[in-house]
């Protein structure tokens, strides 16, 4: 039995994606550190202002 992964809960990505997203998450979003559906809408809001590498993150999600 595998672990409990969806797109819409749990960890965002691959570490690699997630890492391509950290300084983001701490710039724009750093009342949510810890909750990772926040912080993930967080960074939708501020999709424009995210780094180039954080954007193609959510580009391959369909986000």
């Amino acid at each position: 039995m595998g672990g409990r992964r969806s797109p819409s809960q749990g960890h965002m990505g691959t570490p690699q994606e997630q890492q391509a997203c950290r300084r983001d998450a701490q710039r724009f979003s750093r009342q949510q550190l810890g909750d990772d559906g926040a912080v993930q809408q967080c960074l939708q809001q501020n999709r424009t202002r995210l780094s180039k590498s954080c954007q193609k993150v959510f580009a391959s999600h369909g986000m």
